[in-house]
């Protein structure tokens, strides 16, 4: 299984937050670590959040400043940024419109980064007018190819999943995908369910499976800090259908809300990381679409 390799690692004494999954002892606050087998595709992780850039010959390709939990966070990010590289931040891309991702922006801002999302998170950050975070520079819709020096990165709308904003990045190259929040790697999907559009997020882990690439850099951290595969959104889709389909029965037994949450178990998921915890959330989620039609 492809590891990362340490690059830098700066902590504090105290525990970084993180799920009751993740390893023990504590990690570090943050790091920054290179993808093995690549010479320029960089994790930039900060307490459970995670962020990929790309220096190139021409400049940085960074995603996410992830500057929510503690303002300092997209600070700390670029000084890193700038550890390994003299090059300039060239362009921020967003992984969708949620703030514990994407607030913060205004080092790279000042830093003369042009910051690009999809349409729908412009619209949707300038009606939140939320002053920690940078309206987008640059939008698309569907698809956009950002070539940079000697790199090339692939932005892609997927549908509907986690948000209705989402972009999943794709270094061809590399054979690397960064996407955030709606393919958890090897852990039950947790209160990100609440506001998703579960239908259509079968469709879009289906079109991720399409695409022509190895290796998954997530969001979030994976236990054991590796990165995803193809088999992991595999497994993802099929716990999705399961659970899907299980509610569906409850809500037409009358069921939902309540006693859904307390009789839906899907035990054959238990040993997956976030289960015990994170299960309420899913059967919630359901029973909403199944028990009211939302």
């Amino acid at each position: 299984m492809l590891r990362f390799t340490a690059l830098i690692l700066l902590c504090a004494a105290t525990a970084a937050v993180s799920p009751a999954w993740s390893q023990t002892p504590a990690q570090p606050i943050f790091a920054t670590t290179k993808v093995e087998g690549t010479d320029n595709v960089y994790i930039f992780r900060y307490l459970n959040h995670q962020a990929m850039f790309v220096v190139t010959s021409a400049g940085v390709i960074a995603t996410d400043p992830i500057g929510y939990v503690r303002r300092e966070a997209s600070q700390v990010y670029l000084d890193e940024i700038k550890k390994i590289t003299s090059q300039p931040v060239k362009y921020a891309i967003y992984s969708h419109h949620h703030y514990d991702h994407i607030a913060g922006g205004k080092p790279f801002k000042d830093a003369g980064a042009t910051f690009v999302a999809h349409t729908r998170a412009k619209e949707r950050l300038a009606q939140l007018k939320d002053p920690h975070t940078v309206l987008p520079d640059e939008t698309l819709q569907r698809k956009r190819t950002i070539t940079l020096g000697d790199t090339t990165i692939e932005l892609s709308y997927v549908g509907l999943n986690h948000s209705d904003s989402t972009l999943v990045m794709r270094l061809p190259k590399q054979k690397i995908l960064f996407a955030v929040d709606f393919i958890p790697v090897g852990s039950v999907p947790g209160r990100g369910m609440i506001d998703s559009y579960p239908l259509e997020w079968e469709g879009s882990l289906k079109r991720v499976l399409a695409m022509d690439w190895k290796w998954l850099i997530p969001g979030h951290p994976a236990p054991g800090d590796r990165l995803g595969t193809k088999q992991d959104v595999q497994n993802l889709l099929a716990m999705l259908q399961d659970m899907l389909a299980e509610v569906r029965e409850a809500a037409r037994a009358g069921k939902c809300w309540d006693a859904a949450e307390k009789e839906v178990k899907l035990e054959k998921y238990a040993s997956v990381p976030g289960y015990e915890q994170n299960l309420p959330f899913v059967v919630r989620r359901y029973c909403g679409l199944w028990g009211r039609g939302t």
